[in-house]
């Protein structure tokens, strides 16, 4: 993984992560310009399978300062680049009942491309969420009580 540009720090809060994929993105000029700049949002974004491609929504990706006319609609839906097989085993993935495609993070690569890292998510329940802060909770007390026996 190259350089981070943005993660969705919500979702590994809000859902179960059963799997992930590393997928490219279709941008304009200006969109990957601001994207360099770091400059975008995927809180509350999700993706679809539709007419056999992956469409990515709500990502907000701000307008480039300079790009006038050639800027596009910040939230715009943009085009996921996918093998058919992956795209196909996907629709099998959301055609179950409580799957969902969620963004996580969105970097470029060694070669300066664009990725996005997709995850196949189930939603977590309220009492789900309670529990995993609890043990992290539970886990930050039993490391703060190893560095203080390690000091003494």
């Amino acid at each position: 993984m190259g350089k981070l540009l943005g993660q969705n720090k919500k979702a590994r809060h809000d859902y179960f992560i059963e799997e992930t994929y590393e997928c490219g993105i279709a941008l304009t000029g200006t969109e990957i310009k601001s994207l360099r700049q770091g400059r975008l949002n995927l809180k509350d974004s999700f993706a679809r399978v539709e007419e056999g491609q992956v469409t990515l929504y709500n990502m907000h990706i701000s307008p480039y300062e300079q790009g006038n006319r050639y800027n596009v609609d910040p939230k715009r839906p943009r085009r996921l680049l996918l093998h058919k097989r992956e795209i196909r085993k996907l629709l099998g993935y959301t055609s179950q009942e409580g799957l969902t495609l969620v963004p996580l993070r969105v970097y470029l690569n060694d070669r300066g491309l664009a990725k996005v890292e997709l995850a196949v998510a189930r939603g977590k329940k309220n009492y789900d969420k309670r529990a995993d802060m609890a043990q992290k909770d539970a886990d930050r007390k039993i490391q703060r009580a190893v560095r203080q026996y390690q000091k003494e």
